[in-house]
Formats: structure tokens, sequence, C-alpha cells
């Protein structure tokens, strides 16, 4: 066998053990929180927020990539929270994760009004289709375990209220986003804002958003309803609605400040 032979064959052999890798094994994943972390992180901050319906919830992390690393449910079961809330919270986790930089968060309820008509995202909903062979993938026995069938696949997808949001590590880059839904989008939100902070991935103070500073892609409650008076439109163009009432929606400030 000649060298250049020798070299090829030894390609074809070694080829097929490098494509064979799972992505959800990628090193992007590898950087991010586990099954189980997502999990506890999950159950804790549904204990903790109270705003909305008090539901249980899904939450999906997915990395800088858009490949899904975990799914998981804080109920006792794959029924316990809204079937359809799965690919939701994977929406979000993605919308967050493609929108948002190292210098710029923005979470999915800041897209809320920009993508209305006449907003300056307007259409953006539209751009980055879910991928349904993904996302309907079975079996669905194992929907929101560790083995879930969207973990190593990319889901794409774009939402835009409430629920999704970018995750910062401790040199402040963005490495992935998680997503939480099931409740209203704004106890949605404030439960992924908790998930975060329990995964120490919420690393964004000096990272800038279209909120303040110590929240900087928090929700913002600039809509003054046409019932009131108001135009119905955002004042500062990112504004997010109401979902219950003030009272319940709660203080944006109230949520744990960031790191």
């Amino acid at each position: 066998m000649t060298f250049s032979k020798l070299i090829l064959a030894t390609l074809c052999v070694a080829a097929p053990a490098v494509f064979a890798q799972s992505p959800g094994n990628s090193n992007g994943c590898s950087s991010l929180p586990n099954y189980a972390q997502l999990k506890d992180a999950l159950s804790t901050a549904v204990t903790a927020e109270t705003s909305g319906l008090d539901l249980q919830m899904w939450a999906t992390i997915v990395d800088r990539d858009g490949v899904v690393c975990a799914v998981a449910f804080s109920g006792d079961d794959r029924g316990s929270q809204w079937p359809g809330s799965r690919v939701i919270s994977a929406q979000k986790a993605n919308t967050a994760n493609a929108f948002s930089l190292n210098g710029l968060a923005l979470s999915t309820a800041n897209l809320y009004s920009a993508v209305q008509p006449g907003g300056s995202l307007f259409g953006l909903q539209e751009s980055n289709p879910v991928a349904t062979d993904v996302a309907y993938k079975g079996p669905s026995a194992n929907y929101g375990k560790a083995n879930d069938p969207m973990v190593g696949s990319k889901i794409g997808g774009v939402n835009v209220f409430g629920g999704g949001l970018a995750l910062y590590n401790a040199s402040r880059k963005v490495i992935g986003a998680v997503g939480v839904s099931g409740d209203t989008s704004c106890a949605d939100h404030r439960i992924g804002w908790r998930v975060r902070a329990n995964l120490n991935l919420d690393n964004l103070l000096t990272v800038g958003g279209v909120a303040d500073g110590a929240h900087p892609d928090n929700m913002i409650f600039d809509i003054t309803p046409n019932a009131a008076g108001g135009t119905g439109v955002s004042a500062g163009g990112f504004g997010h609605p109401h979902c219950l009432d003030v009272a319940k929606d709660g203080n944006p400030s109230s949520l744990p400040a960031v790191k």
C-alpha cells in the first residue's frame, strides 16, 4: 500500500467517529447547566414566584449556536403543565440567544412592542421558523427528561413575549439562553429571571440593555392601554403589556439585581 493510500484509508476509518458526535455534547452545551441543574433551578424559581396563575412550567436551555442542551418541567409529569409550552420555551430560548450580544442583552419581553406593525423590528417574528421536525420528534414519553428528543438539535423559532433571557457567564459573555413557558408571559419572564439567577448566569452588571442598569433586559411596562385613555403604544418602543394587573405582575425591581 502506498503512503497516500494509507493516509486515505486512515481518514476513512477515523471520519465516522468525528461526525457521529452529538451536537448536544458539544463544547457549547458542556459549558451550560445540565438537565438536573436546570430542573432544580426551575422548581426553585416556580416556588418562589407567585405573580401569575401559579402553574407548573417548562424550561429549555440552548447554547450559543441555538442547539438545545436541556429541557425540563417543574410538575409531576409532562402533562402537569401546558403541553404546548414545551416548544414555546425552546422558541424563547432560541430568540433570546439569537438577538443578544456580549454588550446588549434583549429578553423576549423586550421584543413585544418592537415587532408590532410600525415597530422598529416589525417582521422579526417571521424571520426564523421553528424546526418542526425537531420540535415534535418523539418519543413523547421522553419530553422534559434528560433525553428529551429536542436535545442535540437546533430548534429555531422566534417568540416575542416574556420568558426568554440570554445567559451570561462570569466573563460577562453570552453563552446561550434559557426559555420558560407555562403561565402568563409576565410570570414566565419573572420565573425565567429567577432561573437564570439560580444558575448564576446573570452576570450582566456591565452589559447594556433597554431597561435599567440593575435589570438591563427586564420587562418595561410603558404601554398605556386604550381603555385607560392611552395610545396602546410603548413610549420607548420596547415595552410589554401587563398580563393580569400591576400588583400581580410585580415591580420589576423586586427581582434579583444582576451580578
